[in-house]
């Protein structure tokens, strides 16, 4: 069974991933380093040449693909918002939304260049995102992690969370 690691950008599912699939003794992955890897450029580039829809259709195919996955998935940050691509997760696997604050977010995000989303907004457009896109990853997930420490006690949590499931 697949676990789909969901959250705003920043909030730690790639560091996590790697945690939760040690911990767990399993495989891990990464939908927006597999999209990079299948289109053979990086994320700014494919939005800049095939357009922000062209990478979202690419993540819902990734995520039909994953749905028999065995392992840990960490899903670009907007993987989740896509009504369809949440209901396939959930129906093969359990969805976990990572909750960070939004300034620990901004912090670990502001002024990186791969993250086309954001990269011309300031603080207050990034934050009306964050805001816009926090209702979807509760609406969409199984589980909500508040997800204020370490990245090992992150995946403790989330292993005790689903195991009561």
């Amino acid at each position: 069974m697949a676990i789909f690691l969901c959250g705003f950008m920043g909030c730690g599912k790639s560091t996590v991933s790697v945690t939760l699939a040690k911990q767990m003794g399993c495989a891990y992955c990464d939908t927006d380093s597999l999209i990079v890897k299948n289109e053979g450029m990086d994320i700014p580039e494919i939005f800049e040449k095939k357009g922000e829809e062209y990478f979202r259709q690419a993540e819902s195919r990734l995520i039909t693909e994953l749905a028999k996955y065995k392992g840990i998935v960490s899903c670009g940050g907007g993987t989740m918002l896509n009504e369809k691509n949440a209901e396939n997760a959930r129906k093969n696997g359990t969805v976990v939304f990572i909750n960070v604050p939004f300034e620990v977010c901004y912090e670990r995000i502001a002024g990186d260049p791969n993250r086309p989303v954001i990269a011309s907004k300031t603080k207050e457009q990034v934050k009306e995102i964050f805001d816009q896109r926090y209702e979807k990853y509760k609406k969409n997930s199984d589980y909500c992690i508040e997800a204020t420490g370490s990245p090992m006690e992150v995946a403790k949590l989330i292993i005790k969370t689903i195991s009561l499931k």
